[in-house]
This record gives structure tokens, C-alpha cells and sequence, in this order.
């Protein structure tokens, strides 16, 4: 069996205004990754620049609050097939009724959306595999109980795997290691 493709997925991370770096539990689960994506609101260059620094590929997409400079560096959203499965990745999807739909709508042939803007951690799915997820934030965690990012782990044939990690949890060592 040939191994699978880990993603470490963050957003929201509004360095250096909510924080002048990335948690060093999350930098250290990005640099095992073999991709990061980054699901908007980086603030200014600096901040992207050091993200790409950790060392797998990034892909990125701008949000509401990036500067100038971030927005010419990185797209509105983006689609990526990683193996057999295509993700897109995009900053604010919206409303929570009907968010669902609405991706699928505007990502016609992606099979995995992930957002951000809101800082609040989600997974869904739909009845035939489709799948939203949004990371939370790792340095803003606003009203929520801690700060998050999300993994996500792709086998070919095999139905993806993630889970939300917990970065500031007491109970941090339950939390699945994918």
C-alpha cells in the first residue's frame, strides 16, 4: 500500500496582528505535511512568506482582511487535485444555511472545499462523500474554546480521513494523530 498524502490546513491566522507567529505545535505538524493550504486572511507578505518557509508546497488563497500585497500574491480561490481528489479552496463561503450546496455549486468538480473567515472549526459531509471544512483558526480563536487547524489524510480509493487538532487543549494528546 503506498502511503497516503498528509495536508496541514490552516486560516485565519492574521499574523502578525492576532499573533507574531504560527503555534509551534502547528508549524510543527505543517512541516510534516506534505502539503499546506491556507484558507486566507495570511495579513500582510511577511506573514505568507514565512508560511511558504516551513517546506511543503502551499497553496493559498486571499482573504478579507489580507493587504495589497497578499492579494496580488494569491488568488481569490484555487483548485488542486492532490491524486484522485480534487480540492478548492476559497476564504468565505458564505452563510451557514444552504453553505453546503452553494460549494458544491461553485466547485462543480471538486470533492473537497476548504474555507475559512469565520474561525469556527467544521467538517461536514453530504450523503455522497462530499466535503466542507474549515480549520478554525490557530492564533484567533475568538469565542471558541481553542485554537485549531485541521488535517486531512488522502489514501487513492480509500474515503479521506480528518480531523480537527486542538492546539491549546489540555486533552491535546487525544486528539487523533492521523
Amino acid at each position: 500500500m503506498t502511503p497516503g498524502v498528509r495536508i496541514g490546513i490552516i486560516s485565519d491566522t492574521h499574523v502578525p496582528l492576532r499573533g507574531r507567529e504560527l503555534p509551534a505545535q502547528c508549524r510543527a505538524r505543517l512541516k510534516a505535511a506534505d502539503l499546506i493550504i491556507h484558507a486566507g486572511d495570511h495579513c500582510d507578505l511577511p506573514s505568507l512568506h514565512a508560511l511558504r518557509a516551513i517546506g511543503p508546497p502551499v497553496v493559498t488563497v486571499h482573504g478579507n482582511v489580507d493587504d495589497a500585497q497578499v492579494r496580488a500574491a494569491a488568488p481569490r480561490d484555487a483548485e488542486i487535485a492532490v491524486g484522485d481528489t480534487r480540492l478548492a479552496v476559497i476564504h468565505d463561503a458564505g452563510p451557514k444555511r444552504g453553505r453546503l450546496v452553494r460549494m458544491r455549486r461553485q466547485f462543480p468538480f471538486a470533492q473537497i472545499v476548504v474555507f475559512g473567515h469565520s474561525h469556527i472549526a467544521l467538517i461536514e459531509c453530504d450523503d455522497d462523500g462530499f466535503l466542507i471544512i474549515n480549520p478554525g483558526s490557530p492564533t484567533d480563536r475568538r469565542q471558541q474554546p481553542a485554537h485549531t487547524m485541521a488535517e486531512l489524510l488522502l489514501h487513492a480509493g480509500r474515503a479521506p480521513v480528518v480531523a480537527i487538532i486542538e492546539l491549546d487543549s489540555e486533552a491535546r494528546d487525544s486528539v487523533p494523530n492521523l
